[in-house]
């Protein structure tokens, strides 16, 4: 199983929010994950990013891997595990 850190969509209709989540590559976006890591309000002015930093480390140390968008989300905001880069995918 490939656990992939992503963002599962939530909110009222045009007015989406984001869950950061750790979830299994093959389940649907919007469908089953393993644990919630943190948040992503882009309505906020500036954006606003919460994230469960022990998780999130003990996610990334077992495996996981981010998508682009929630690498570049992270890693913009100093959020990210120092020293903890992706794999290429």
């Amino acid at each position: 199983m490939a656990v992939k850190i992503r963002l599962t969509r939530m909110g009222a209709k045009k007015k989406p929010m984001y869950r950061i989540v750790a979830a299994d590559s093959q389940a649907p976006r919007d469908g089953s994950f393993l644990e919630i890591l943190g948040a992503y309000d882009p309505h906020q002015n500036p954006a606003s990013v919460t994230v469960k930093a022990e998780s999130l480390a003990k996610w990334v140390a077992s495996g996981a891997q981010p998508t682009d968008t929630v690498y570049s989300l992270l890693k913009g905001r100093g959020r990210w595990p120092q020293g903890e880069a992706p794999a290429a995918s």
